[in-house]
């Protein structure tokens, strides 16, 4: 019988070859990449140095404002978002302008919108979270999870919901009763695709300026001053925190709905 690689090995074994490839690529063919004296690519032990240069305060001050601007994002997208998807249920005939409404949303550029939501939300005090990168963060959350809300409440078994209607249950105890449980599934995998994208949109509704503190300042603050590796540095932090988020709530959604898998309650 052949023999597997646990999914751990092979994902530390994948981590480790792309170290290896950016460490020698960094002082090869990409040592000259930059403008001027600037090492554009810098290798993974000046990363690691720039770490240490400027000390966990320092990451740990911009990232707890972004990442207080993506979770407020991501509460208000996806509060939203099921409140109308759960409407719909009730009453069908809003489905066709929800889905529109969430077509749009995805559809406008953020650079479009960006400069006018600086102008409508006050200037946030440094250390604040900005109004510009909460709103910006729920608008990248809120299509996903409204189509897939709206295609799990529409998976429910049609056998349960005449069941309920037989039994003089409206559409509302059909939802309660039976939508909700077979829309879990594909709502709790919508939830988990909406956090790097909560947290991206953050990102971006920082760079629109206006704010002191973030990551998104942080990154300019390095790229104007040619600190490549602090760079570097943030954007593998910022990569890693969404990656994490990610994956405890893709733990949530694997013991929350353990049936989706074929698992036993």
């Amino acid at each position: 019988m052949e023999r597997r690689l646990p999914p751990w090995a092979i994902a530390s074994l994948s981590a480790l070859g792309l170290v290896a490839f950016w460490w020698i690529a960094s002082v090869t063919i990409f040592a000259n990449v930059g403008s001027g004296n600037t090492k554009a690519i810098p290798s993974p032990v000046q990363v690691v140095q720039e770490y240490g240069n400027v000390g966990f305060d320092y990451y740990l001050t911009n990232f707890s404002v972004t990442l207080n601007e993506a979770v407020q994002g991501y509460l208000w997208g996806n509060g939203v978002a099921l409140v109308l998807a759960a409407l719909v249920m009730v009453l069908p005939r809003l489905e066709g302008a929800v889905m529109q409404l969430a077509v749009i949303s995805y559809c406008i550029p953020i650079v479009a919108i960006g400069p006018l939501l600086v102008l409508i939300f006050e200037v946030p005090k440094k250390g604040e979270p900005s109004g510009t990168a909460i709103f910006i963060a729920a608008l990248s959350v809120f299509f996903t999870t409204v189509v897939g809300s709206l295609l799990g409440l529409h998976a429910a078994d049609k056998a349960s919901l005449d069941v309920v209607h037989v039994y003089g249950g409206n559409a509302w105890v059909q939802l309660r009763k039976v939508r909700v449980v077979a829309a879990l599934p594909a709502v709790l995998t919508a939830l988990q695709i909406a956090v790097p994208a909560a947290f991206l949109g953050a990102v971006l509704g920082e760079y629109f300026g206006k704010v002191e503190t973030g990551i998104g300042p942080a990154m300019i603050i390095a790229q104007q001053s040619l600190n490549s590796p602090r760079v570097w540095g943030i954007a593998l932090a910022s990569g890693a925190i969404a990656l994490i988020l990610y994956l405890l709530v893709g733990m949530l959604t694997r013991l929350s709905t353990p049936w989706a898998k074929g698992a036993t309650v």
